[in-house]
């Protein structure tokens, strides 16, 4: 039998934890970068490093019996469709699945409300628009059965507040009504080989917890765990922060993950942003 292989293709941090599911299951993973350091530190987790541009990506996509795209969207479009278009829509049929990690920036500003796979995409950023344009580029090449991952706000092992809470770099940034939903990385890991198990070819699926929450909230949670004093609370009008960390409050929404649960079977390891930042600590 031809061994169960995932080519990766910009093997970040949510690529990395679910390679760490797959591979202890017999799979081959193979990750590109862009860099030879990266490389280096991709090869000591058993995943077999690419780095590319620069590697002959088709040899590689003769092999894959899955594909994970992390890579996102830039100025010019989609980088891998830029490069492998062709090549990808060739080998179509011969994917058992293919999976596009998106965002739930997709949806845009919802002022607080609910919203769920069904709701229409408007995007109120650049970003968001330019991810709405990516799914829809992938969509529309005949046959891949592609599956698309919108998250939410992205946390796990070296990504979450504690760091600035220690060096009492944090603030509580507060805009009034303001709610973002959230994920650990683990939890976007088991939805992907839930999913990998389960191939369901034009499924889009909302990955986040069950507990959307205002930011204040999760960096006064993180300094109580910590012991230390709650960060200063800012008021988002005349905060200092940089135009990347300001658009990120032009959008504030709830994300709803019923069908992770009742299509893929999904139990959230951490449900909640409290057992997710417990945990990490």
């Amino acid at each position: 039998m031809t061994q169960n292989t995932l080519l990766s293709l910009g093997h970040g941090f949510s690529a990395r934890a679910l390679a760490t599911r797959l591979i202890p299951a017999g799979w081959r993973v193979i990750g590109t970068t862009r860099s030879a350091d990266k490389a280096a530190e991709i090869a000591q987790t058993g995943v077999e490093p690419l780095i590319w541009p620069g590697a002959d990506a088709e040899t590689v996509l003769q092999d894959a019996t899955a594909l994970l795209i992390s890579a996102g969207p830039d100025k010019d479009g989609d980088p891998v469709l830029r490069q492998l278009h062709a090549q990808i829509a060739s080998h179509a049929k011969q994917f058992q699945w293919v999976g596009y990690l998106s965002t739930t920036g997709v949806y845009g500003d919802h002022g607080g409300d609910w919203v769920d796979e069904d709701t229409p995409l408007t995007p109120s950023t650049a970003r968001g628009q330019a991810r709405v344009e990516a799914e829809a580029a992938w969509q529309a090449i005949p046959g891949l059965p592609l599956h698309i991952f919108r998250l939410a706000g992205i946390y796990g092992p070296g990504r979450g507040p504690f760091s600035k809470v220690r060096a009492g770099t944090a603030r509580r940034i507060i805009k009034k009504g303001q709610v973002f939903s959230r994920t650990h990385v683990d939890d976007i890991a088991q939805v992907l080989e839930a999913s990998i198990r389960q191939p369901r070819p034009g499924a889009i699926y909302n990955v986040c917890d069950d507990n959307p929450a205002p930011p204040q909230d999760v960096i006064g949670h993180a300094a109580e765990l910590l012991g230390l004093p709650l960060p200063p609370a800012v008021d988002f009008e005349t905060a200092d922060m940089t135009p990347m960390a300001r658009s990120f409050y032009a959008e504030s929404k709830k994300v709803r993950n019923d069908l992770i649960k009742r299509e893929l079977g999904v139990v959230l390891k951490y449900p909640d942003y409290r057992s997710g930042l417990k945990a990490m600590l």
